[in-house]
Formats: C-alpha cells, structure tokens, sequence
C-alpha cells in the first residue's frame, strides 16, 4: 500500500512537471505582432453581391429541412474555407461559432473580417472559444467584441488569458484537473439552417493554407433537422457557468483603440491580394451556382438519420481521477461493439488503453476488418502523443488491427493543396493527418472532434455527427482507400515500421517524451 501511494504521488508530480512545461513554453513564446498597416485602400475594389441571399438560395427546401438533413461532406481546406466565407458574407440573422483554436494568422484575421463585417449588417455574432489554446492577445479579442453585435465567451479560463507565468503555475498546482478539462467541439452555425463541423480550428494549417505544414482534415456541412441539435448544445455550452464573457477577463473595455479606427486596419489587411488572393474571393463569388450544382447533381445527400452527439459543459464528475468517460466516448465504443464486417478509421493521435485494446481484439474476433490510419513520426505535429502510441503500438498491432502512417509527403497533398499556394511556392508543404473519421460496416459515418486517445474519451468535451448513410459512407470511404495507398502511407507492423524516416534527434525527442503519462497527453 505505501509503494502504491509512493507511485501515484511520482505520478502528480510527473503530471504536474509536464504541465509546468507548457507554460514555460507558452509563456515565453513571442507575441505576435499588430496587424501590419495597408499601404493602399484595397477594400474600394471589393463589394458583396447584395441581389443574394441565404434565404433565396434556400427556398422550396422547406420540408426537406423539416424532416431530413442535407450532408455534403467537406474534404479540402480551401473548399471548407470559402463555404464558411460565403454563408458568413450572407448570413442574415445569426452567426454562432464554437472552436478549441482561433488564431489570429492570415486564415483567422480574414476570418475576423468576414464576422465584423456582417456585424456591421446586423448579424448577430457569439463566438465562443477555448481558454488554453487562444492564439490572440486579449486586448485583440477585446476590440472583437467590442463590436455591438459581437459577443466572445471564453470557455474555462483562467489559465491562459491574461495571466502571468505565475498565476499560470498557481493554476496547475492547484487547479490540475480543471487545467486538463478543454472544450475541443467545433461548430459554426449561420442562421440556425446551416452548420459546419467537423475536425478543423480556425488556422492556416487547417485550410491548406500554410507554407509550411499543413492538416488532411474532414468537415461535414449540413443542412436541416440535425442542425437544430447543434443549436442545442452550443446553446447549452454558452450558458454554462464555464463560458465566461470576454469582457470580464480585462481591464479595457476599448481595446485600447478609437471606435472609427477600430476595425479599418482588419478591412484593408482582408482585402490586400498579398493575404487573401482574388481567385479565392472568385470562387467564394461563385459559392451559389456552386451550391445550386450540388442540388440538382445529387452530390448533396438528404438523409433521414443524422445524430450530432455531444459531451457536456465541464464532462465528467472528476470521481474518476483523470478518467471518467463522457457522452461522445460511449457513442463511439457502442457503434465498436456493433460493427459486424468492418471498422475504417482516420485519427491523428493514437493513444489506446486496455479497453480500447479489449474493444479492437473482441471486435476482430468476432470477424470485423479493422484498418487505423494515423500519423507516422514524420508526418505528425505532436511527438509526445506520437511517443505513447509508438509505445503500445506493437500491442495494438497483435490485437488483429491493421495499422497505416500517414506520409509526410503524401502523392494525395498535391490534390488537396489549394491550387493556388501551389503557383506561388517553389515547394510542396508537409502534410499531417488531422481528420477524425471513422465508417462502420460502410454504412455509417462518423466526422467529429474525437481524437482516438484518452483525452479525448475523457477530459475534453468533444462532438460527432454519426450519418446513417450508405452513400455518404461510400463517399467518405473513397479518400481514405486513397490514403491507405503505398504512395499516401505505410502500413506498419510488428516487424516493420516508418520511425527511420526522421532525423535521429527527432527520434531521441520523441524517446524523452515517454515519461509522460498518456491520459493527458
């Protein structure tokens, strides 16, 4: 009994060192710069199509959205981002917006543009976003929400926003649990009629958009009856007692700026080609025709059963320790114990415990086909949960579950690429799997938030969208059997696997990180 409670005391230690890490780092990181003055008056150039509107795009869908839900699912970045841009540029009544990182690089700041400017039509914006990961100095998102029809929440702070590297450290000491309870749900939401969700932050990364690494991800876009779900639970998370008003958080109210300058730099920042480029704002220009195509070719699939699943504010009771579970982790490992033939799943960290060891071994044993595509050491961006799934990666592999890493220089990047980053860079930029996808019996699909490791099951609140659909099925199963091709990823086992394809110092890197404990990372 001693030398048990001598181990779990190493543990918190352990635990608590590692969180003391982090906020070394990220304390010490360098903030990022104001946004650059514009040199010219580029937003004279650009105007909005006033002759359209959501409403007319979605008119005679009335009883469809009653009583299906339209799916398209969203696979490259640039065309995830444009359909963002454009329902943000047409929306007419509300803009609800729920994301775990909202950064304020080029991606985040045209971004920010597009919701100040429908503000400044009337839309109604909230936005609520996670404390821990907020990319953005708080007198920035201030002057956000400064706006008289924006309102920012922060979702449990207290540890990042405005503290000190000390109140940071008093935090973890006091606080670990709490530190360790993120919301990683993301939902965007136009007019209580339309919703996105799915794997994607609000970054460069996440839209093909950066120069040098970027995310394979998955969005799924829908229309009707599932979407009053996901009204439901940002609601929900929004009222919370976590869900704290950005205002409360700092001193000045103003941001610091006048109100008539308030916004100008952003405007002419978004409408310089250098940042955001004219084709890109075509193609937002052409979104309806886009759309009206997608109606009639059939691309878009109406769907009887769609479920969005979501944990709550706060997840679990904490009676657990760092364990517990949560609504989305009994989802999944119900539609696990159900699959009969085959289990296809994308997940960029992979961290198994012994019951989702249990899960995979029952599940081959009673004959279903399991494949598992995630990041190898060279494709992925976080060497600390690489460095747990490399540990238990042989005992997963014996459990009867065939296992795919993804390359960094994936034959597929080239064709999700935004065509043009691709003109204007002399380079291809690494690509790293972030989707969170799985497909049962290829009749199901889930597109979500969920990572498969233990903080997602049990720490993070996250969010699925399960789609009872052959179709859809079949749709999202053609990429992956693309990516589990030779020249997309390798497939490892017990006797072969990717690790040498990285620097040796990358590989020692990865070797100091296993003294961390897997449920947090």
């Amino acid at each position: 009994m001693i030398k048990s409670n001598v181990v779990k005391i190493r543990l918190e230690k352990l635990k608590l060192f590692c969180i003391l890490g982090m906020i070394l780092i990220t304390s010490c990181s360098k903030q990022k710069d104001a946004i650059p003055e514009q040199t010219s008056n580029f937003c004279k150039s650009i105007h909005r199509n006033d002759s359209i509107s959501l409403s007319d795009e979605l008119k005679g869908l009335d009883e469809l959205m009653r009583t299906k839900t339209g799916v398209y699912v969203l696979e490259d970045g640039a065309g995830s981002m444009v359909s963002r841009a454009w329902l943000t540029d047409y929306a007419e009544e509300t803009i609800d917006i729920q994301y775990f990182i909202f950064s304020t690089d080029n991606v985040g700041l045209i971004a920010c543009d597009y919701l100040v400017r429908a503000a400044d039509r009337g839309v109604k914006v909230r936005i609520l976003v996670d404390d821990i990961m907020v990319d953005a100095q708080l007198e920035d998102i201030v002057t956000m929400d400064s706006h008289k029809n924006i309102d920012i929440k922060i979702y449990n702070p207290g540890f990042n926003l405005g503290k000190s590297i000390l109140s940071k450290a008093k935090k973890a000491v006091t606080d670990f649990r709490s530190v360790n309870q993120r919301m990683h749900n993301k939902t965007f939401i136009v007019d209580h009629k339309v919703v996105i969700t799915g794997g994607r932050n609000i970054a460069d990364e996440y839209f093909d958009y950066d120069h040098e690494y970027n995310f394979r991800d998955r969005d799924v876009l829908l229309l009707g009856k599932a979407t009053k779900s996901v009204g439901s639970s940002f609601n929900q998370f929004w009222s919370d007692s976590l869900s704290v008003p950005i205002s409360t958080l700092s001193d000045e109210p103003s941001g610091g700026l006048s109100t008539e300058d308030k916004f100008a730099r952003l405007h002419e920042y978004a409408c310089n080609p250098e940042n955001f480029w004219p084709q890109i704002r075509t193609r937002i220009e052409n979104i309806p025709l886009a759309f009206r195509t997608l109606k009639s070719s059939g691309d878009f699939i109406w769907v009887d059963e769609v479920e969005f699943v979501s944990d709550l504010p706060g997840k679990n009771d904490g009676k657990s320790g760092l364990g517990g579970g949560g609504i989305s982790t009994s989802a999944l490992i119900d539609l696990v114990k159900n699959a009969k033939h085959s289990l296809d799943i994308q997940t960029p960290y992979l961290i198994t415990s012994e019951l989702s060891q249990d899960l995979f071994r029952e599940a081959v044993q009673r004959g279903v086909k399991i494949r598992i595509l995630t990041n190898s050491l060279a494709s992925t961006d976080n060497v600390e949960a690489f460095s747990s799934y490399q540990t238990d990666r042989k005992t997963l592999l014996e459990t009867g579950v065939r296992i795919y890493e993804f390359r960094p220089d994936a034959a597929e990047r080239t064709r999700i690429m935004t065509g043009e980053l691709q003109k204007t860079l002399d380079h291809k930029p690494i690509f790293g799997l972030h989707a969170k996808s799985m497909v049962v019996d290829g009749q199901i699909t889930v597109i979500g938030t969920f990572n498969l490791d233990p903080r997602s099951a049990n720490l993070n609140t996250e969010c699925v969208t399960v789609i009872h659909s052959e179709k859809i099925s079949e749709q999202v199963l053609k990429g992956m059997e693309e990516e589990f091709k030779a020249e997309n990823s390798w497939e490892t086992t017990v006797d072969f696997n990717p690790d040498s394809e990285v620097s040796n110092l990358k590989r020692v890197k990865t070797w100091t990180r296993k003294i961390l404990p897997k449920d947090i990372l």
